[in-house]
């Protein structure tokens, strides 16, 4: 159930689709600075989409979930930065890699913060599993992934891990402290879903062979910013 207007966010995701267009068509065929803009003001179109739903409703929740995608819209950035710059590739991907994770971090403080009703340690050790399956596929399945982290396992391993855990203790915990109170969390943990998929994705991009087709940009970034703004979209649900 709606508990805000979410007409203005229409709107806001509505403009984030044609930038989504405008962008794609443009990275597709090369990145770019011009690209790197499009897909700036597409991260920017999240944040109002954010914002035009917590001015009706700030709190703890909201604020989180804020701050999480702001970090995420510098991890954007940093992200397309190393295309446009090479030879400085290593450190924006990294510092795409920590953008994203401090995003996550804030999401799970928003789930801390919004639950309705008491915290679920249930909820908090099914996450806990779950990030440990994830990191022990990252680390161990490289090769059946056909997949090379390289430098870049170990930081692979450990986002990993924390992208499952921030997906499954939204859902848990909704599932744990009863749906019906707690719709926004899973809502937003669909949103983590989305995202987990897009990251697959670029797993392939980054690390695997002949996975940087046009196919493989578009539903990474498609999959990425239908996760934004299904999280963003969470406030609405909130009681």
């Amino acid at each position: 159930m709606l508990h805000l207007n979410i007409v203005p966010y229409c709107v806001m995701a509505a403009c984030g689709v044609l930038s989504i267009i405008f962008f794609l068509k443009m990275r597709v065929k090369k990145a770019s600075p011009g690209a790197l803009y499009a897909k700036a003001i597409t991260s920017v179109a999240f944040i109002l989409s954010w914002l035009v739903l917590a001015k009706q409703n700030m709190n703890g929740f909201a604020m989180f979930i804020g701050g999480g995608l702001l970090f995420g819209l510098l991890g954007d950035i940093f992200l397309d930065l190393k295309f446009c710059y090479p030879v400085d590739d290593d450190v924006f991907t990294k510092q795409g890699f920590l953008s994203f994770a401090v995003g996550h971090v804030f999401y799970v403080l928003a789930v801390i913060f919004g639950v309705s009703g008491s915290f679920s340690v249930k909820a908090l050790l099914c996450a806990l599993g779950v990030a440990v399956i994830a990191a022990l596929v990252v680390f161990f399945g490289e090769k059946a992934m056909q997949l090379h982290y390289g430098d870049y396992k170990i930081i692979s391993t450990l986002y990993g891990a924390l992208l499952f855990f921030m997906t499954a203790f939204a859902i848990f915990t909704a599932v744990f402290n009863g749906v019906k109170a707690n719709l926004h969390l899973l809502v937003m943990g669909i949103g983590g879903v989305f995202f987990v998929i897009s990251d697959l994705i670029l797993s392939g991009t980054y690390f695997g062979e002949g996975k940087n087709r046009p196919v493989d940009i578009i539903t990474n970034h498609v999959t990425y910013y239908m996760a934004q703004f299904i999280i963003a979209l969470s406030l609405a649900f909130m009681a």
